[in-house]
């Protein structure tokens, strides 16, 4: 972003330098960060499609970081975990190199989770030692680090649900709250890491109906993924393997058997993959529809572009993954597709918001920054 030289009058040229490159350095180590968050999204879809998630029946948030040394151990955890209702009624007889292959995988993915927290605080603790990060950004990362924490909290309130007696998985609403918690984070660190990188300038007024379409069109995202996450913990995907008619109905037959009517929308296994297509099917028209008028509001062709295929690609992998019954694979770029789309739908969003103020960085003297 072009330098305004107006921002800090009595600052120095050198003190302008150092408070760009600091901006720089604080959005690299935020993106770094939501990188690693999405690929810890994309490594607990993983684990969750291949049933390893409750192979680690004991939560140990420093001692768990080391893995299984002797012989004595990994035959301790197996028959932990051979007490529960998944090993009786799914992995009966798998031995114990079974065992290790799911549990590698969770052991894995909770080690990540820690990685990235170390990640997050360390630097964090630095840039705010060198007088790095901006005031006004300070609260906030705080506040990020502390939900950081209580995801890892979250993610064990889910596992725990799956040690139920006659229960194979986890709840879907445990699911859905760890599901939520990361991606508010990492939206959240994505946003943080933008602000910090290109504080928003004055621009041009942009069109009213455009920033409401925006908004809308990120809203949908979030309720797709949230339907998403529902239908993932319901394995509804499982069923109902034709595309667009569900067992030759557009609207399932089965869509309100619960009573009241509402469990219908997150415990109904026909009306949850069925309102997950529909929102699907309405944020693919409404993002593509964003995706060719957003050039009306300045935002760069190539990001307009991504937004389409983001979009097409999404719904295009959803539907694989509902023909061809839930395949790993295919699933989990499913999955990482919904935190692409996200993330190009953030973008877009940031591009388009305009504030009434400035907001800048405090120069090197310490004076309070320009409105």
């Amino acid at each position: 972003m072009p330098f305004d030289v107006h921002e800090f009058p009595g600052a120095s040229r050198m003190d302008r330098a150092a408070t760009r490159q600091s901006r720089r350095l604080v959005a690299i180590w935020l993106f770094t960060v939501a990188a690693m968050i999405m690929a810890m999204i994309v490594l607990g879809g993983v684990t969750r499609l291949t049933g390893s998630g409750l192979s680690i029946m004991e939560w140990a948030p420093l001692m768990g970081t080391l893995p299984p040394t002797s012989d004595a151990e990994w035959h301790r955890l197996f028959a932990l975990y051979q007490k529960i209702p998944q090993y009786a009624l799914v992995n009966q007889g798998f031995g114990l190199a079974g065992f290790k292959q799911i549990f590698w995988l969770e052991w894995t993915h909770r080690l990540w989770g820690r990685l990235i927290g170390v990640v997050f605080l360390l630097p964090m603790l630095w840039l705010w030692a060198t007088a790095r990060i901006e005031r006004r950004l300070l609260p906030r990362l705080g506040l990020l680090f502390v939900l950081g924490g209580l995801q890892g909290a979250v993610g064990w309130f889910m596992v725990a649900s799956g040690f139920l007696p006659d229960t194979t998985a986890v709840s879907p609403y445990r699911l859905v709250i760890h599901l939520v918690l990361a991606l508010a984070l990492y939206a959240a660190i994505v946003w943080t890491g933008l602000s910090a990188l290109h504080p928003l300038p004055h621009r041009p007024a942009v069109s009213r109906w455009i920033k409401r379409l925006a908004f809308a069109c990120l809203t949908l995202v979030s309720l797709t993924i949230l339907a998403g996450g529902f239908t993932a913990g319901l394995h509804a995907g499982l069923t109902y393997n034709s595309f667009p008619l569900m067992d030759g109905r557009l609207v399932p037959e089965d869509y309100a058997v619960l009573h009241p009517l509402l469990r219908n929308l997150t415990e109904n296994v026909a009306a949850v993959q069925f309102d997950h297509r529909l929102l699907a099917t309405i944020t693919l028209i409404c993002v593509t529809t964003m995706a060719a008028v957003c050039r009306r509001a300045a935002v760069p062709r190539t990001l307009c572009a991504c937004l389409a295929a983001a979009v097409i690609g999404q719904y295009v992998l959803g539907v694989a993954t509902l023909l061809l019954v839930v395949p790993v694979s295919v699933a989990t770029l499913h999955q990482l597709g919904a935190v692409l789309l996200l993330t190009v739908m953030l973008i877009v969003v940031y591009r388009l918001s305009n504030g009434r103020r400035r907001c800048v960085d405090l120069p090197a003297t310490g004076d309070k920054p320009v409105l």
